[in-house]
C-alpha cells in the first residue's frame, strides 16, 4: 500500500516490535463493544481491515481465566466457571468465554483493547493474552458510566500520571518481554493546548501507536468529529516515533487514507460504519460496499463457524440487516440459528450446522419452552374469555406444529414466515 503522506515516510523512529505490528498506513476496526467479537472481526478482515481491535475487556474479567483450544473452532477461549464455590453443585456452575481469538485467521492483525484503572492488574491480565496478540491497546477514551464510574475509560484522561504508570507497566513488563506494541486510545480534551500536554507525557511512555477519538468525553456519536487538532497530535507522535490513527466519523477504507493524508497522521480506524457494513473496508476500484445480504451470510457463516453466542449474533444480524426490510423484521424476533438460516434462505447450505449448534447451546430447548409457555398464556386468556362468554365449552387456543424438530406454535410461525416473504 502506497504512504500516506510524506511525514509518513519520515516517521523512521517508529519502533516495530519482532512480534507486534507497524500502525502506519493501516485503516483497522476499532474496539466496540458486542460488536467486536470474534465473527464481526473476521469479517472485517476478509473485507481488508489492516487490523483488528477486539472489545474493551475488563482486566479484572480477564485475571482468573483458563486459555482454551477449542479443536472443533480451532479458537483460542478464555474462560471462566460461574461459580468458585468449590461446594457449589456441577450442574449449577456454568463455564463462560470471557474472550476468544482465532489464531490463524486473526495472527499478526489482532489488538487486544484492555480496560484498567491500575497498573498491577493490566499486567496480570495483559500477559495472559499476550503471546496471542499483535498489541495491547489500552482504553481510556470510552465516555460511558460502566467504564468511567471505575475510573476506566475516559476518566484516565483527567489522571494522565495513573494512566502514564499503566501505560509504562506495560511496555515493561508486556511489551519488551513478548515483543509486542503498546498502545493508547484516547478521547480530545476540551483544550487543545490540554491535549497537547497529554499527548506529549504519553509518547513518551515507549507506546508504538496513538489513536485519537475525534470528540471530547461529553460528545456523542452525532456530533461532527472535530479535526483540527490532528495535525497538532500527528506532529508531536512523529516527533516521537509513535504510529498516529485517527477515529471519528470515517466511512470507508478510501475516506480514511485520505483523511489520514489530510491530516497528516498515519492512518484511521473505523466503528460505526463497520457495524453496519464490514465491506467499508474494501476499496472502491475491488468493488466498494457490498449489499446487505452477502455480508449478512457472510456474517452468518463465520458465527457458526465459531460458534458464536447467539444473543450476540443476533444482535449483529440486526445491526447488518436493514430493519425496514422482511428480513430486517425477522431479524427482531429470530429465536436461535436455525431461524436465522432460514431467513437468510440459506437452509441448504447451514441447516444442518445450524440444527446442531441451537442444540448445543439449548436453543431449541429454549424455543421449546418460549412457544410452550406462550401457548400456555393463549389457552388463559381463551378461558378467561370463554368464561366471561359463558361457554361451557373450551376449543383449543391455537393449533401447534413440528418444524425443524421444534414444537412452533402456528401463529408464531405464521408471523415469521410473513416477516420474512415482506
Amino acid at each position: 500500500m502506497s504512504s500516506l503522506s510524506p511525514n509518513s515516510i519520515a516517521a523512521k523512529k517508529v519502533h516495530i516490535p519482532a512480534n507486534g505490528v507497524d500502525y502506519r498506513n493501516k485503516v483497522v476496526l476499532a474496539p466496540m463493544v458486542r460488536s467486536g467479537e470474534l465473527p464481526s472481526r473476521l469479517l472485517a478482515l476478509k473485507y481488508g481491515a489492516d487490523l483488528v481491535w477486539g472489545p474493551e475487556t475488563i482486566d479484572k474479567a480477564l485475571i482468573g481465566t483458563t486459555r482454551k483450544h477449542n479443536p472443533i473452532t480451532g479458537t483460542i477461549d478464555f474462560t471462566r466457571w460461574s461459580s468458585y464455590n468449590e461446594h457449589a453443585r456441577p450442574e449449577k456452575q456454568r463455564e463462560s468465554v470471557i474472550f476468544s481469538l482465532h489464531p490463524e485467521k486473526e495472527k499478526g492483525k489482532l489488538i487486544y483493547q484492555i480496560g484498567t484503572a491500575k497498573a498491577e492488574t493490566a499486567v496480570a491480565a495483559a500477559k495472559l493474552v499476550a503471546a496471542d496478540v499483535a498489541g495491547i491497546d489500552v482504553n481510556s477514551g470510552c465516555p460511558k458510566p460502566f467504564s468511567t464510574s471505575g475510573g476506566m475509560g475516559a476518566a484516565l484522561l483527567l489522571e494522565p500520571d495513573r494512566l502514564c504508570s499503566i501505560l509504562e507497566a506495560l511496555v515493561k513488563e508486556v511489551g519488551d518481554p513478548f515483543k509486542i506494541g503498546i498502545s493508547v486510545k484516547i478521547r480530545l480534551l476540551e483544550q487543545a493546548q490540554d491535549t497537547e500536554a497529554l499527548v506529549s507525557r504519553l509518547v513518551k511512555t515507549g507506546i508504538t501507536g496513538l489513536t485519537v477519538h475525534c470528540r471530547t468525553t461529553p460528545m456523542r456519536p452525532r456530533e461532527r468529529a472535530i479535526r483540527e487538532q490532528l495535525a497538532m497530535i500527528g506532529n508531536i507522535c512523529r516527533e516521537a516515533g509513535v504510529a498516529c490513527l485517527m477515529n471519528g466519523d470515517v466511512t470507508s477504507r478510501d475516506e480514511g487514507l485520505r483523511l489520514a493524508s489530510e491530516y497528516g497522521v498515519d492512518g484511521a480506524m473505523i466503528a460505526t460504519s463497520a457495524e453496519k457494513n464490514p465491506s467499508v473496508f474494501r476499496p472502491q476500484a475491488d468493488g466498494g460496499l457490498a449489499h446487505w445480504r452477502e455480508v449478512a451470510t457472510q456474517y452468518l457463516r463465520e458465527a457458526l463457524a465459531v460458534e458464536n453466542k447467539w444473543a450476540n449474533t443476533k444482535f449483529t444480524l440486526i445491526q447488518l440487516i436493514p430493519g425496514k426490510s422482511g428480513v430486517g423484521k425477522a431479524v427482531q424476533v429470530l429465536k436461535c440459528y436455525m431461524q436465522a438460516v432460514e431467513a437468510l434462505e440459506m437452509v441448504e447450505e447451514l441447516g444442518a450446522q445450524a440444527r446442531l449448534l441451537d442444540e448445543k447451546l439449548g436453543l431449541d430447548v429454549r424455543l421449546a419452552r418460549l412457544n410452550r409457555e406462550a401457548a400456555e398464556k393463549e389457552n388463559k386468556v381463551a378461558q378467561r374469555e370463554a368464561k366471561r362468554k359463558g361457554s361451557r365449552q373450551h376449543q383449543p387456543a391455537r393449533k401447534r406444529i413440528a418444524i425443524a424438530d421444534d414444537v412452533v406454535s402456528l401463529p408464531t410461525q405464521q408471523a415469521f414466515s410473513a416477516a420474512v416473504a415482506l
